[in-house]
Formats: C-alpha cells, structure tokens, sequence
C-alpha cells in the first residue's frame, strides 16, 4: 500500500512501490523513479457513477499513478490533511480530494438542501475502504467531535467533509452575512448529530450570501 506523508503543510509526498494512488488531476508538482499516470473520471465509479455525475454535477478530473519511487501532490498552496479510514465511509466535498489510495472505493451520495444552497449540486463524494486519504483546506482545518449529547452546527460554506455515524439534517438560520447586509435570501446550515468527526475550514465557499 502506498505511504502517505506530509512535507510541510501544502505538499503530500507518496511513496509508491508498485502500488498506485488516485490524485486531482494536474495535482503532481514533481516525481522521482518510474511512474505510470492515467486520466480517468472520478467521483463515482462504473455506469451508475457516471450517470449520477451527469444528474449531480459532482463531477472530479483525477489521475491514476501507479509505479515505483516517490510522487509530490499539491494544489494552489492549500493545507493538507491525512485521514486514515479502516473500512468506514468518509464524506467529502469534491474539490477538497487531493489524493487517496486507489483501493479505496469513491461514489456519490444525496446531501439535500446544502447543495441548494450554495447552487452548486445536491451530492458530495464518499471514499470507502481501507487506506489513506489527502484532503485539502483553505487554511488550518480543524476536527471536531461530534458527541449524542453535543449535536455540531456548521456553515456549510466552512464544511470539507465528515465521517463516522453521524446523521446530517439542514435547518435555516443566522450567518454573519445576515448581520453585515450581505446576506441574500434564507441562510443554511448543517446540524450533525450521532457519534463521529466532523472536518471545517477557516475560509468559506461561496454560498447563497455571497462572499464577503
């Protein structure tokens, strides 16, 4: 399997040997020994996958490299972080993916009302299985633990994915851009409850409010 580590912050180094990861496409900033790399069309895998990108939009450009030596990933000097999955499902925003393991299965799955708020889908990526996964963040991301008797409320312009058992409902409610005149519309967030984690960053998407 390959090995995943960081050098810095904003660069993923892997060590490959004989193995092979799935990375963004146009992610390899530089390689040493033999590899091999593919385009191919992720965010779901065979027909249903395709066709579920077509509905959803949760389209992802990524590359397959396979071969030995060492490949270093990184993408507009974003924060990487690792997460280590032992055949549980992580969820996560397509264009925060930067890298996972190739033995690890990648799909689409219905997330509701927060793609309707932010325009842009109604599905986020799922990568299940074994292996180590790359994400990336605009600025430090920061994990936190969602508890049954502590429920997380997120910006859902804020969120880069979750995992565990964890239940996700939609609710409106108060941003900042509500208090600053920006906000356009109802706001939307995303309450977790359950047991598990939950990944946010300290910059914001665009959403229905805008940027501010």
């Amino acid at each position: 399997m390959a090995q995943f580590r960081l050098q810095g912050s904003k660069v993923l180094a892997v060590d490959i040997a004989g193995d092979a990861v799935k990375a963004k496409n146009g992610a390899m900033v530089a390689y040493d020994g033999t590899m091999a790399f593919k385009k191919m069309t992720g965010g779901g895998e065979g027909l249903r996958g395709m066709v579920t990108r077509r509905l959803t939009g949760e389209q992802m450009t990524v590359m397959e490299v396979k071969g030995h030596g060492t490949c270093w990933f990184a993408d507009r000097a974003a924060e990487i972080n690792l997460v280590s999955l032992t055949g549980d499902k992580l969820y996560v925003e397509s264009s925060n993916l930067l890298c996972t393991d190739s033995a690890l299965r990648t799909g689409t799955t219905f997330t509701g009302l927060r793609g309707a708020s932010q325009g842009n889908g109604l599905f986020t990526t799922t990568v299940e299985g074994t292996g180590q996964v790359a994400l990336m963040s605009d600025g430090t991301a920061v994990v936190l633990r969602v508890t049954p008797q502590y429920p997380l409320i997120v910006d859902p312009g804020a969120y880069i994915a979750h995992q565990g058992n964890v239940q996700q409902t939609f609710q409106s409610g108060v941003s900042f851009r509500t208090f600053v005149g920006e906000g356009s519309g109802e706001s939307f967030q995303i309450r977790f409850e359950g047991d598990g984690l939950v990944y946010v960053q300290p910059s914001e998407r665009n959403t229905i409010g805008g940027e501010i």
